[in-house]
């Protein structure tokens, strides 16, 4: 049976490997709420700007000032709709929550490495105080939809969270 202290590295790994797929999911969908939160601002501009102009506003042809109304009413509403959805709050939490995860990620790899070599009850006193941090990050149940795990995965799965430095052979050291 291993070590606790091995058990213990084994519960890091699996900590840092779950932040790493939280917080890449977390990121992609981050960027997908800013695009979002973008293209509702242009397009709400647009809305009040075809609403105002002048074509319309003047124009005799009842679908031409149908048109004018319809932008102008979505110019007004689209505002209250981006607030009740409190958009901007979501993408404030998530981008908090997506720093936070990729810290813990960090810390539980560190602790992995490093923190397994103090010894076992200092090493299991740091590890508790990463899950307490870790508890208060999932307090909040906040989730990201299906499809940014996935291509959480497909991200992880390609070389761009792979590091140089741990595919490299050791180097040999010159000495003076």
């Amino acid at each position: 049976m291993a070590s606790a202290n091995a058990q213990l590295v084994d519960e890091c790994k699996r900590q840092a490997e779950s932040c790493l797929y939280t917080s890449t999911s977390m990121f992609i969908w981050l960027r997908w709420l800013r695009w979002f939160r973008i293209a509702f601002v242009i397009f709400n501009a647009v809305c009040g700007g075809v609403a105002g102009w002048s074509i319309l506003k003047a124009s005799t042809d009842p679908d031409f000032r149908f048109i004018g109304a319809l932008f102008a009413l979505l110019a007004g509403v689209l505002p209250a709709i981006y607030s009740a959805l409190k958009a901007d709050d979501g993408l404030a939490k998530c981008a908090m929550l997506a720093g936070e995860f990729k810290n813990l990620q960090d810390r539980f790899r560190q602790a992995a490495l490093i923190g397994a070599k103090k010894p076992f009850p200092e090493f299991e006193k740091s590890f508790q105080r990463l899950m307490d941090r870790m508890e208060r990050a999932r307090a909040g149940s906040y989730t990201t939809p299906e499809w940014c795990f996935r291509s959480a995965q497909k991200k992880i799965g390609s070389t761009d969270y792979k590091f140089e430095v741990d595919t490299e052979p050791d180097l040999p050291t010159k000495r003076g």
